[in-house]
């Protein structure tokens, strides 16, 4: 074979190769990422779940008070404004019913005050002149942020946007980054409004994408160096 005949390493196949064997390898470690993320807040909500409850104030000076079960006082609650947050519920459809809670000495919270199938065309009494104070006990979750692909809200919300919930209620001043899940009752005489908060064990599918990646990554590796190998074999058949 002269020199003119040798096969020609395949350098625009190669790159291509190394790029998106880049890229599955970066989506594969991503995932291991997130993996160890998600470990993390079911780790958070567990440890989180076996401890009692804390006044408001004492668990929002906590570093990182998600999770983390409360007792707070809200007046006017059980009459308070509300906005619907469309949900579902044990595969049950309907509406979650959010309200503003004034903090002495902090930023308005959000109160999920609870569930209400769509079943359920009332609603509780709303009088903003009522201060009777309401104690529940809750959950501190932090409020995602909103995705672009959520519809707008018009007059009942797709989507758990707190500060667009809070112009609605029409809250004045900042708003707090935790919401409050009520597990005990704002209205105890209306048994339609069910509290309940998120559940704490969350899907972690992370290991199953990571391994796909790396799966595909090998693939590549492995188709890569067939059809090198067969390309350096057809050109020396054809010398």
């Amino acid at each position: 074979m002269t020199a003119a005949a040798r096969p020609r390493f395949p350098v625009v196949l190669t790159v291509f190769a190394v790029l998106l064997l880049g890229v599955l390898l970066a989506l594969g470690v991503w995932q291991v990422q997130r993996m160890q993320w998600k470990e993390g807040l079911i780790a958070a909500a567990e440890a989180a779940a076996d401890l009692p409850p804390l006044p408001l104030a004492e668990a929002l000076a906590l570093d990182d008070p998600e999770f983390r079960r409360v007792i707070l006082t809200c007046r006017g609650l059980a009459a308070a404004p509300y906005v619907e947050l469309q949900s579902i519920e044990n595969s049950d459809a309907g509406v979650r019913l959010v309200s503003a809670c004034a903090v002495e000495g902090g930023p308005t919270l959000l109160v999920d005050r609870g569930f209400v199938s769509a079943e359920i065309s009332s609603r509780p009494p709303v009088n903003a002149a009522d201060t009777m104070p309401v104690v529940i006990t809750g959950v501190l979750r932090r409020a995602p942020a909103p995705s672009a692909l959520t519809p707008p809200a018009e007059g009942r919300f797709y989507g758990r946007d707190a500060e667009a919930m809070a112009r609605a209620l029409k809250v004045e001043g900042p708003v707090s980054p935790f919401t409050v899940f009520a597990t005990t009752s704002t209205n105890p005489d209306w048994v339609a409004l069910k509290p309940s908060a998120p559940p704490a064990a969350f899907a972690n599918s992370h290991l199953g994408y990571a391994l796909t990646w790396f799966g595909l990554a090998a693939a590549l590796i492995a188709f890569y160096a067939v059809l090198l190998r067969r390309r350096m074999t057809r050109k020396d058949t054809e010398s």
